[in-house]
């Protein structure tokens, strides 16, 4: 019975003689295992070991293929056409013949030569360029239509005044270098009281203004064949350089019907042709360097080659630190015919306010306080108003590129722009404006937006500062 008891509760385990292959076969395959889970672990290490070194060094590897990248683009770059022609022929400075000693910026601002890739921008959410122009085909049947004043312009005749009230052409000729009461006005500009200035602003069929644009008495000399040839022309694209200046960039972009009928005009005094030719650009035996005709000015009016360089202003004005890189035929069409304007000029990039401008220019020292709290106390005075924005646009300009059809108002606009120049400071961002302003019965006037100015140029920056004239 106690038998029966213990074999009921107790639980029968079979030993056999292949008990301890059994284990041995088990401590095999454990250790198999425990290799393949070292091996995993080795792995895992080796993954965090490349994850950790990437998270460490991976602007290097973003940014390495950019900069070499950046570096292939400015090598390619380097070998297109540099800075000015030689003696007629397409042979250009290189921008890499600059040598080691060139600063950085200017090495960055020489990179913008001669680039033709559109600017764009973003309307709608749609990326789109700044600038439309014609296809190239299509401007070959582009006519421009001769000027024709209209019957209801308020200005059909400008009667310019050199000195005291004398038409021009009358009178001896004297020094026009001459400074009368410590002011600016010289028989070039006419001496302006501040009565003919407010009633300069009056609009009649017959205007009588101050403005040394048209003047031989005391004016700026050139010759009778360089006249001839600006007569000739249909459309002319102008710049210039007094003073030593900068350098003479060659216009592109250019279709074949603008190539027929488009002059480009580059206006130098002596100093700039000396220091164009010591740099080894001669004017040819037709006057030409490269595209551009060089019209030599003498006896220039001013001491200040700011004001010099606000005399010649055509149909498309481009500044002496920009590369005109667009077709004047197409730009034309786009930015005069196209909106119906007379006059095209670009909004400023960085301010909106005539005021806010002031600030700025005594900040930079473009001009001294003292001019400039004359010139903004006056237009204070005259009720200028400080708003932001004028007829849906920035009420503050920015001149390096104007683009206009000469009518009678368009030449009054410009003489009374010059007047403010002469009198107050040599900043016509500061002037402009505020003419416009006063000349409301100039409508249509297209303040394009900064994008479009940036289309239309490649800006080189200024190479040199310019001389001052001495007498």
């Amino acid at each position: 019975m106690s038998s029966s008891i213990f074999n009921n509760n107790s639980i029968s385990i079979s030993v056999s003689d292949d008990d301890p292959d059994e284990q041995g076969r088990m401590r095999v395959r454990v250790r198999r295992k425990r290799k393949k889970h070292g091996d995993q672990r080795g792995q895992t290490e080796c993954t965090q070991l490349l994850i950790r070194w990437f998270v460490k060094y991976w602007i290097l590897l973003v940014f390495l293929p950019a900069a070499a990248l950046l570096i292939f683009e400015a090598t390619r770059i380097g070998k297109k056409p540099g800075l000015a022609v030689n003696s007629g022929v397409n042979e250009m400075k290189k921008p890499g013949s600059l040598g080691n000693k060139e600063p950085i910026s200017k090495v960055k601002e020489l990179s913008n030569l001669n680039r033709l890739d559109p600017t764009t921008h973003v309307v709608g959410g749609v990326r789109e360029r700044c600038l439309k122009l014609l296809p190239a085909e299509e401007l070959e049947h582009v006519e421009l239509p001769l000027t024709e004043e209209s019957s209801s312009n308020l200005v059909k005749r400008l009667v310019y005044l050199s000195d005291q009230g004398t038409p021009y052409g009358a009178g001896d000729s004297t020094d026009s270098w001459q400074r009368i009461n410590d002011t600016r006005f010289n028989l070039f500009t006419g001496h302006q009281t501040m009565d003919e200035r407010e009633k300069s602003f009056k609009v009649n069929e017959t205007a009588v203004i101050h403005c040394g644009f048209y003047s031989e008495n005391g004016g700026f000399k050139i010759s009778d064949e360089d006249k001839s040839y600006m007569q000739s022309c249909k459309v002319a694209v102008s710049t210039c350089a007094f003073g030593g200046g900068d350098d003479l960039y060659q216009p592109i972009g250019m279709s074949e019907a603008s190539l027929k009928k488009v002059c480009y005009v580059a206006f130098w005094d002596e100093i700039t042709l000396a220091a164009q030719e010591l740099q080894g650009n001669k004017i040819g035996d037709d006057r030409f360097i490269g595209k551009w005709r060089i019209v030599i000015v003498k006896n220039l009016p001013f001491v200040d080659q700011r004001l010099n360089g606000k005399i010649p202003k055509y149909s498309i004005w481009v500044d002496s630190k920009s590369q005109f890189r667009r077709d004047p035929l197409g730009v034309i069409e786009a930015l005069l015919l196209r909106t119906n304007s007379v006059l095209a000029i670009s909004e400023h990039g960085a301010r909106s306010s005539v005021y806010d401008e002031a600030k700025a220019v005594v900040r930079k020292h473009k001009a001294t306080p003292e001019e400039v709290e004359v010139q903004i106390t006056q237009y204070r005075k005259d009720g200028l108003p400080a708003d932001k924005r004028f007829n849906g646009r920035k009420a503050l300009n920015e001149a390096s590129v104007i683009v206009r059809e000469h009518t009678t108002l368009t030449n009054m606009l410009m003489c009374l722009w010059f007047n403010e120049v002469v009198r107050f400071t040599s900043r016509d961002q500061l002037s402009f404006p505020y003419v416009l302003w006063r000349l409301k019965v100039v409508k249509n006037i297209n303040t394009f937006p900064v994008c479009t100015r940036k289309d239309l140029v490649n800006s080189m920056g200024h190479i040199r500062k310019a001389k001052p004239l001495t007498n």
